[in-house]
C-alpha cells in the first residue's frame, strides 16, 4: 500500500520525537541515579569516616581534657544513627561497650586498643563501601555513556537521513512541476513529467500529465483547422477592395492587406509587430488614421486619381475586454462619382426646366388677360391649375438647383451686416397671400433694438419663407403663426411657431435629412429637400438650426445667427 506524503512526514517526525524523548528520559534517569549514588557516599560513608576520625582525636585527649569525653560521645551517638553497612552495627555496639567501660574509669587506658580497633573496623567498613559504591557509580556512568551514545548515534543517523532525503522528496517534484508548467505556458504540450512517488506529488504529476495530454490532443486536433481558417481569412482580406489594418491591444501592427499596403506605401513584412505610433511619425496617412475621428471621410490619391475612403474603427473584444482594433478604409469613390453625376444631372435638368416652365407660366398669365379673349369658368379653372402646377414645378426645380449647389460646393454666400427685422418682414410679405387664403394670422414678436447679424439676406429669408410655408401648410383654418426674433448671448434667434398637429418626437432628429417626409402626412408633392437646404444655408453662415414639437400643440422651427 502506497504511503502518502502526509503519512511519511507524520511517521518521520513521530520517530524523531520518540528518539528525542527516549534520549531525554534516559539522560535524566542516569543523571538522577549518579546523583543518588554520590549522595549516598557523601551522606552515609563519608560522614562515618569523619565521625571515626573525630573519635580517634578525642580518645587521645581524654586523659588531659574532660571535654574530649563529651566530644567522643557526641560523634559516637551520630555514628550510631548513621549505620549503613553490614557489620557496621556490631562494630558500633562494641565501640559503645568499650566506651562505657572507659567512662567507668577514665584514667585506665587499658581498653584503648579495643576502642581503636572498633573505630578502625567502622572506618574500614565505610572505606570499603565507598570503593564499592564508586564502582557502582562508575558502572552506572559507563552504562549511561553507552546508551546515550547509541541513542545519539541513532538520532544523528536518522536526522542526517531525514535532512538529506526529505528535501529531495519535496524539491524534486516541485522543480519538475515548475519545469512542466513553464513548458505548458510556452505551448509545449508534449511535455511530460516522470516521477515514481506514490504520494500526493505522484497524484499531482499524473494529473499534470493528463492535462498536458488533453492539451496536446486539442492543439493537434485544431491546429490544421486553425491554419486553414487563417489562410482563408487572409485570402478574403487581401481580395477586398477595402484597406484593412489590424492592431493588437498595445497598438502594434498585426497585419495589412494589399490595398492598405498600396495606400500607405508600406510593406507588411517590414512593419508587422512594430508600434503603429512610431510608423505614424514618418507616414502622414497612418497618423491621420490613428488620430482622426471614426466615420471620417478621407480623400486619398489612389489608382491615379483622387479617391474617397470612409474610415471605420472596429474593436476586437474578448469577454468584453478590448484586445485589439481593426481599421477599415472603405472605398466610396464609386459612390462619390455616382453622386456627382446625379448632382450634375439634377442641376442640368433643373436649369433646363426652369425656362419652359417659366414660359408656361407666362403663357397661362397671358391667357387670363381680357385683351386676348374672355374665358369661361372651366377654362379659368384650367388656367389656374396650369399656373399652380407651374409654381410647384418652379419651386421644385429651385430646390433641386439649391441642393446641387450645396452638394457640389458651389454655394455662393453674400455675407453682410443685416437687420433681423428686415429679413423677417421680407419673408412675411412673401407668404402673406398664402396665409390669407387660409385666414391664418401671422404675429410678429420682435424685440426692439435688436443687434445686426452677419447673414446672406436672400438665403436667410429663403429659410424663413420655407418655415412659414410649412407652418401655413400644416396649420388649420383661422389659426395663428408667430414669428419671434430675440437676442441670445452671442447670437440672434429666429423662430416660427404654428398651432398644427405637431411632429412625433422620434422623427425630430430626421426632419432635416434629405428627402425625409414625416410618415402620415397628406402631402404628395414636394421633394423633401426644403428643411435640408435650410440647414445647409444656416450652417454655411456659421449658424445653428433646430426644431421642437409636441403632438397636438404645434411645432417650433428655429435658427440662430451670429451677432455683428
Amino acid at each position: 500500500m502506497a504511503m502518502k506524503l502526509k503519512t511519511k512526514l507524520s511517521f518521520g517526525l513521530s520517530f524523531l520525537f520518540v528518539v528525542i524523548l527516549s534520549f531525554g528520559i534516559l539522560s535524566i534517569f542516569y543523571i538522577n541515579r549518579l546523583s543518588s549514588d554520590s549522595q549516598k557516599v557523601l551522606k552515609n560513608n563519608h560522614e562515618s569516616l569523619v565521625y571515626c576520625n573525630n573519635m580517634l582525636k578525642a580518645l587521645e585527649d581524654i586523659p588531659a581534657k574532660k571535654s574530649a569525653v563529651t566530644f567522643f560521645n557526641d560523634n559516637l551517638t551520630r555514628q550510631e544513627n548513621n549505620i549503613t553497612e553490614t557489620g557496621e552495627g556490631f562494630a558500633t555496639k562494641e565501640l559503645r561497650k568499650n566506651f562505657e567501660e572507659l567512662l567507668a574509669n577514665p584514667s585506665d587506658p587499658s581498653n584503648y586498643p579495643e576502642i581503636r580497633q572498633s573505630v578502625y573496623l567502622i572506618n574500614d567498613l565505610n572505606q570499603q563501601a565507598i570503593l564499592r559504591k564508586n564502582e557502582v557509580a562508575k558502572k552506572t556512568a559507563e552504562d549511561a555513556n553507552l546508551w546515550l551514545t547509541i541513542i545519539f548515534v541513532v538520532l544523528g543517523l536518522v536526522t542526517f537521513t531525514f535532512v538529506v532525503n526529505f528535501p529531495q522528496i519535496i524539491a524534486t517534484p516541485v522543480r519538475l512541476l515548475n519545469d512542466g508548467i513553464r513548458a505548458i505556458a510556452q505551448k509545449d504540450y508534449a511535455k511530460r513529467i516522470y516521477l515514481k512517488q506514490n504520494d500526493e506529488f505522484g497524484e499531482l504529476v499524473n494529473a499534470f500529465n493528463g492535462m498536458a495530454e488533453k492539451l496536446d490532443e486539442y492543439e493537434h486536433s485544431n491546429l490544421a483547422k486553425i491554419k486553414f481558417e487563417k489562410s482563408r481569412i487572409e485570402t478574403i482580406i487581401n481580395q477586398m477592395r477595402d484597406a484593412i489594418i489590424g492592431l493588437d491591444g498595445k497598438g502594434n501592427i498585426l497585419f495589412l492587406n494589399e490595398v492598405a499596403q498600396n495606400l500607405l506605401g508600406l510593406k507588411e513584412a517590414n512593419i508587422t509587430g512594430r508600434y503603429a505610433a512610431d510608423i505614424a511619425l514618418t507616414n502622414d496617412l497612418m497618423r491621420n488614421l490613428l488620430q482622426g475621428e471614426d466615420k471620417k471621410e478621407l480623400k486619398i490619391f489612389a489608382d491615379d486619381k483622387e479617391s474617397y475612403f470612409n474610415k471605420d474603427v472596429l474593436n476586437v473584444t474578448d469577454n468584453e475586454t478590448i484586445i485589439g482594433k481593426v481599421i477599415v478604409l472603405r472605398n466610396i469613390t464609386p459612390f462619390h462619382e455616382l453622386n456627382e453625376a446625379k448632382t450634375n444631372f439634377i442641376a442640368t435638368v433643373s436649369h433646363e426646366l426652369k425656362t419652359p416652365i417659366s414660359s408656361i407660366k407666362m403663357s397661362a398669365k397671358l391667357l387670363t388677360d381680357s385683351r386676348v379673349g374672355d374665358l369661361n369658368s372651366e377654362q379659368q379653372d384650367l388656367i389656374k391649375s396650369i399656373t399652380d402646377d407651374s409654381d410647384r414645378l418652379l419651386k421644385i426645380t429651385g430646390e433641386l438647383l439649391n441642393m446641387s449647389q450645396v452638394e457640389t460646393g458651389n454655394l455662393q454666400l453674400k455675407l453682410q451686416q443685416a437687420n433681423p427685422g428686415d429679413i423677417v418682414e421680407q419673408a412675411i410679405q412673401a407668404v402673406l397671400f398664402q396665409a390669407q387664403q387660409k385666414n391664418i394670422s401671422i404675429k410678429k414678436n420682435i424685440n426692439e433694438n435688436l443687434p445686426s447679424v452677419v447673414a446672406d439676406t436672400e438665403k436667410t429669408s429663403w429659410v424663413l419663407i420655407n418655415f412659414l410655408t410649412n407652418a401655413i401648410k400644416y396649420s388649420g383654418e383661422s389659426s395663428a403663426i408667430e414669428v419671434a426674433v430675440y437676442p441670445n448671448e452671442q447670437s440672434v434667434i429666429f423662430s416660427v411657431t404654428d398651432q398644427g398637429k405637431g411632429i412625433d418626437e422620434k422623427y425630430i432628429p430626421k426632419i432635416f435629412d434629405r428627402y425625409f417626409k414625416v410618415p402620415g402626412t397628406q402631402e404628395r408633392i414636394g421633394t423633401g429637400l426644403g428643411l435640408s437646404i435650410s440647414k445647409e444655408f444656416i450652417e454655411a453662415q456659421n449658424g445653428h438650426i433646430w426644431a421642437t414639437s409636441t403632438i397636438g400643440q404645434g411645432s417650433r422651427f428655429s435658427f440662430e445667427l451670429q451677432k455683428v
